[in-house]
């Protein structure tokens, strides 16, 4: 048993998704939450700043006495996972890619499309993770830089991100054949029905789910669990928007949960 708090901490509010797995798969946990709103996206920001704003972030979530930092976001998984593992080796960090590109694999998937940031999709995690488990799966990837900001501004259940998903994705799926598809960004999952939507055939896989799943399987092998949560989460961001507010409530379902500033040193 150990009912310390997990931390997760993304660019914005898409690692809300992933927070919002947990409360369904392991409802006793309690969160500590870190949104990087004031400088988010990180989806087109160097490999050096991303390292950077990631080491603050987790030292951070380390201060707070943390018993595993789940990563909520694709782009600082794809670029900073290794230099965090070996700045904390003795905390379990967990990264998104590696999960959701296993579920792939065991699923027998063939074909499957990505989406992500910029950052995500240059650095080639997706196929590569995917091919160390199954060589023989195609994989088609495409860069979706407005999708993240155009959530992180609310701007989700309406045309203008209809247009905007058929814009990047109409030539994608059609020319490719996806009917499968990560959503390689923690944000996405805001949009998933959206997507659906348009392209009825689509099936997802979500980083924001699989994370998860890993994350539960480690507690129990470490008998880490915890037995209660007489605890609210807490919510930190280097900006509080209103949006960062509406959807932290909205996606989280816990009205008890502390939302507070908190600007880290740059």
């Amino acid at each position: 048993m150990d009912n310390r708090p997990i931390g997760f901490f993304d660019s914005g509010i898409g690692g809300l998704t992933s927070v919002m797995a947990l409360h369904k798969e392991l409802p006793l946990e309690h969160v500590i939450f870190y949104g990087d709103t004031a400088r988010t996206p990180y989806g087109s920001k160097s490999p050096e700043t991303i390292r950077e704003f990631s080491r603050q972030i987790v030292n951070y979530l380390v201060s707070k006495d943390v018993k595993m930092v789940i990563i909520a976001c694709n782009t600082v998984t794809a670029m900073a996972l290794p230099m965090l593992r070996e700045l904390h080796p003795e905390l379990p960090i967990l990264g998104v890619v590696e999960p959701t590109a296993k579920r792939v694999a065991e699923d027998g998937c063939r074909k499957v499309g990505i989406i992500g940031t910029k950052v995500t999709i240059n650095s080639n995690v997706y196929p590569d993770t995917i091919h160390r488990y199954d060589p023989g799966v195609e994989t088609c990837s495409l860069a979706c830089p407005a999708f993240v900001p155009l959530v992180e501004e609310g701007i989700i259940d309406n045309q203008i991100m209809d247009l905007t998903i058929r814009y990047y994705m109409d030539d994608f799926v059609s020319e490719n054949h996806i009917d499968k598809l990560v959503l390689g960004c923690t944000h996405y999952p805001l949009i998933a029905h959206r997507i659906k939507k348009l392209y009825p055939e689509m099936e997802f896989y979500s980083s924001s789910e699989e994370v998860i799943k890993e994350a539960k399987v480690i507690l129990e092998e470490r008998d880490a669990l915890a037995e209660e949560n007489d605890m609210p989460d807490r919510y930190y961001a280097s900006d509080l928007s209103d949006n960062f507010m509406r959807m932290t409530d909205a996606l989280t379902g816990r009205k008890d949960a502390r939302i507070k500033l908190k600007k880290l040193e740059y």
